[in-house]
């Protein structure tokens, strides 16, 4: 039997590396990049997340670890390598926890990689093993779709956002042990379906943000407009951050409008 230079053969090594994928998405303002979950096993004991990460996305570690435990998993004790890829793409907030635990899971033996490859996922995990709802379900949800997922699975929070985009199954889950059942075929789960025409019509207007809450700023609100119709890049500068984050949640709401002919057409009418 062929040995390395550390005494160890080569189908040992083989043996004790593990590599498997899963799939999210990385959301920066309007712009949305499929990201892939590369988990890696080998003998060690070390954790490693490359990928150009924010604090949120390297604390997933700790969430994960208390979450596998309070279920009835433990965390391998084992060398585990992760990296998002494309590693050149920041990655923020929490929803990368239900993808790397999913992944982690499945590169231990205790999850089915059969389908992980079909399917887009997001969503924090809670200490107890409960998902959290994320930001931005919608535009992941476009992203899978144009990509050619199976499915997308979300918190239950956010399945209806996500679920308007239709030729998608988008599944809404409570727990992590739910997904995990759904990947290795313990449960079946049906996707949620929502009439988007209706929801439109039946929300047209009823809008949480609207511009005429914006006292003057006229050529702030004709820019953003301009911007919105013809989708272009647009810098603002104010020492107001208030009123930023106001006119930047009012924008989205606005972009969306304009972009969905539907909407558009109703609110013509």
């Amino acid at each position: 039997m062929h040995q390395n230079l550390l005494g160890v053969s080569y189908s040992e090594i083989i043996h004790y590396v593990m590599l498997v994928n899963t799939y999210c998405a990385a959301v920066n303002g309007l712009e949305v990049n499929t990201v892939k979950v590369e988990i890696s096993m080998a003998r060690g004991v070390q954790f490693h997340l490359t990928g150009l990460a924010d604090t949120a996305v390297k604390e997933s570690h700790d969430r994960i670890r208390a979450a596998l435990q309070n279920n009835g998993f433990k965390m391998p004790v084992m060398d585990i390598t992760i990296n998002l890829s494309p590693a050149d793409i920041k990655k923020e907030g929490s929803g990368y926890d239900l993808p790397l635990a999913i992944g982690i899971l499945a590169a231990n033996g205790k999850v089915t990689e059969d389908h992980l490859g079909e399917y887009m996922m997001v969503g924090e995990l809670g200490l107890d093993g409960k998902l959290q709802p994320v930001r931005g379900a919608l535009p992941i949800a476009i992203r899978a779709r144009a990509e050619h997922f199976k499915g997308l699975i979300v918190p239950r929070q956010n399945v209806r956002e996500a679920a308007v985009v239709n030729q998608l199954n988008v599944y809404g889950m409570d727990t992590l042990m739910e997904v995990i059942h759904f990947f290795n075929g313990v449960k079946e789960f049906k996707p949620t379906i929502v009439d988007a025409r209706q929801e439109f019509s039946d929300h047209q207007d009823v809008f949480e943000l609207d511009f005429a809450d914006v006292r003057g700023q006229e050529s702030v609100k004709r820019a953003l407009e301009v911007a919105a119709a013809g989708g272009h890049n647009l810098i603002k500068i104010s020492p107001i951050i208030r009123q930023q984050q106001m006119l930047d949640k009012q924008f989205f709401m606005l972009y969306f409008i304009i972009q969905n002919p539907f909407l558009l057409q109703k609110q013509a009418a």
